[in-house]
């Protein structure tokens, strides 16, 4: 069976970060894996040797395909969105823009962010939660953005748990920050080192590393969490892998 999955992520490093366990054992098991980011991270506050936000657009744009390479990712496509703007965006084209990529690419599994913003409680982060909760279900309606595709129904719908909470000049968030729980854990293993490498790949933003501290991005490159959100149907989860219960269509 053909499995496909699509991530939907803000910005360049979130593939690696926060996803490159599951992108990298979907890839290891034949599947085909599908990533939608909507910014090039032109509004960092690590910048590299960029000189202006055009140039660290391109770097991060470079820096994501170089990290796809690592992680084996068959399809990626970066939007146009502004970086740190997306909660002021129309909310509808942005879901519009999701449910198009679900209908044309027809993923059994999408995962995003969770609503609570990620590890550094981004807002970029909680709009795109919001944006491809709203698309997973609209996707399957035709009666829905009819102009965007034929229906199709993916059939889960993950969001990621973060491993800790870190924000920038804002520390007693670390403590009282709502996050989202999980029902799956994908221990990686080996692949840790791989999803590390592919966040090496983002050199403009491995300050990052020294800001929330080595020790503990290495240790939460060992695991990563997802909560399922939605799935095809009526029922109990099906939790004891990431496909379970996924059939084929």
């Amino acid at each position: 069976m053909a499995h496909r999955l699509l991530c939907v992520t803000a910005h360049p490093d979130d593939e690696s970060g926060g996803f490159g366990g599951a992108l990298l054992l979907a890839h290891r098991a034949g599947a085909e894996t599908n990533l939608l980011c909507f910014t090039d991270g032109q509004a960092a506050h690590f910048r590299g040797a960029a000189g202006d936000d055009a140039e660290l657009g391109r770097t991060r744009r470079a820096e994501l395909e170089a990290a796809c390479d690592v992680l084996g990712v068959t399809r990626c496509e970066v939007l146009h969105y502004p970086d740190g703007a997306l909660p002021e965006q129309d909310f509808l084209e942005m879901v519009g823009v999701v449910v198009e990529r679900i209908r044309r690419w027809r993923p059994q599994v999408v995962l995003t962010f969770g609503a609570d913003g990620s590890v550094n409680l981004h807002r970029d982060h909680t709009m795109v939660s919001l944006v491809t909760a709203a698309a997973f279900h609209w996707a399957a309606r035709a009666e829905v953005l009819p102009e965007r595709g034929a229906a199709w129904a993916a059939q889960k719908l993950y969001y990621a748990s973060t491993p800790f909470v870190s924000v920038r000049n804002h520390p007693e968030l670390t403590d009282v920050a709502a996050t989202v729980p999980w029902s799956l854990e994908l221990r990686l293993g080996a692949l840790a080192d791989e999803k590390m490498a592919a966040f090496g790949k983002h050199t403009s933003q491995q300050a990052v590393l020294d800001r929330v501290g080595r020790d503990n991005v290495r240790k939460g490159m060992a695991a990563e969490r997802y909560l399922l959100a939605a799935k095809r149907g009526i029922g109990p989860p099906a939790e004891e892998a990431m496909w379970a219960g996924v059939v084929e269509d």
